[in-house]
C-alpha cells in the first residue's frame, strides 16, 4: 500500500550549512563535492573539503533519506546523485549502508529523491547499479520500460506527492522486450507489450535482425525517447512539474557487458 504524504513546500535551493553539518549532509545524500555543489549547499570553512574529511565520511554509514534531505535536493543534484552511485557501482566503491538501521529509519515514512522506469531485465537492478539504498529511489520496472495508465499515475505519486525530483526512464544494451518488438513477437499478453514498442522499430532504418547489436541498441535508445515523450503527453501533472522546474525527465541506456549508465 503506498504511503500518503503530504507534498512538501519548494526547497530553498540555497542553503548555507557549517563544516560539521555540511559533512553529515553530504553523507546522508552520498553527494560528492559537485553534488553538493548542485544541491546548492556552501560551507563557512573551506577546509571542510579537505582530504582527512572526506576520508572520515567514507567510514561512516550512509542514513536514509528523510524530509530534510529530499527537500534540499535539486532536480540537477539528484541526476548527480545517480551518476556519482553508477560510478561508485562500476568501480567497486559502494557507499556503506546499516540496511537494518535504514529499515526502521523508513518504517514510518518515504522520501526518495528519484522514481527509474526500468526493464525487468534481471541483469539490471536498479538500485544497485545505482549504488543506492533503502528509501532512496522508487523503482518501477516492466519488460522494455513502456509506460501505461499505472505506471503513470505512479510516478505521478512519486512525484507530486512524495516529492522525487527526478524521472528517469532507463533502457539497457541487448533488451529482450526490444527484440520481441523487432521480430513482432506474439505471445498471450506479450504480444500487446512488445506492440507498444514496435514504433520505435518503424523510427530506425536498418535490416530488422535481432543479432545486430548496434540497431538492436539503436531501436532500444528510440524507445526510451518515445516513452519520455509518452510520459510528457500523457500526464498533465509530470509535464507542468517538468515546465516548473520542479523535476527533470531524463533518458538512460546501460550496458550490461560493463555496468555503465549513459544519459541520452
Amino acid at each position: 500500500m503506498l504511503n500518503r504524504i503530504t507534498p512538501l513546500p519548494a526547497a530553498d535551493t540555497s542553503c548555507t550549512l557549517p563544516p560539521t553539518s555540511r559533512r553529515a549532509f553530504g553523507q546522508r545524500l552520498g553527494l560528492s563535492a559537485a553534488g553538493l555543489a548542485l544541491a546548492g549547499c556552501s560551507a563557512s570553512d573551506p577546509s571542510a573539503d579537505s582530504a582527512p574529511v572526506e576520508a572520515e565520511a567514507d567510514q561512516e554509514f550512509a542514513p536514509a533519506q528523510d524530509a530534510a534531505s529530499q527537500a534540499a535536493i535539486t532536480p540537477n543534484a539528484a541526476l548527480t546523485l545517480l551518476t556519482e552511485g553508477n560510478a561508485r557501482f562500476v568501480g567497486g566503491t559502494p557507499v556503506r549502508r546499516d540496511y537494518s538501521d535504514q529499515i526502521q529509519a523508513t518504517a514510518a515514512g518515504q522520501y526518495p529523491f528519484a522514481v527509474v522506469l526500468g526493464c525487468i531485465d534481471s541483469r539490471v537492478p536498479i538500485e544497485t547499479i545505482f549504488d543506492q539504498g533503502i528509501g532512496d529511489i522508487f523503482s518501477a520496472r516492466v519488460a522494455g520500460n513502456i509506460v501505461n495508465t499505472e505506471i503513470l499515475g505512479s510516478m505521478e505519486f512519486a512525484c507530486q506527492l512524495a516529492g522525487a525530483k527526478l524521472v528517469v526512464v532507463l533502457e539497457h544494451t541487448s533488451c529482450g522486450a526490444v527484440k520481441g518488438a523487432i521480430s513482432s513477437a506474439r505471445l498471450g499478453n506479450l504480444t500487446q507489450l512488445v506492440q507498444k514498442i514496435e514504433p520505435a522499430v518503424e523510427a530506425i532504418e536498418g535490416e530488422r535482425d535481432v543479432d545486430n547489436d548496434d540497431y538492436v541498441d539503436g531501436v532500444a535508445e528510440e524507445n526510451v525517447r518515445m516513452v519520455i515523450a509518452e510520459t510528457r503527453r500523457e500526464s498533465s501533472v509530470l509535464a507542468t512539474m517538468e515546465q516548473e522546474g520542479e523535476i527533470r525527465i531524463v533518458g538512460g541506456m546501460y550496458d550490461v557487458s560493463t555496468g555503465v549508465v549513459r544519459y541520452i
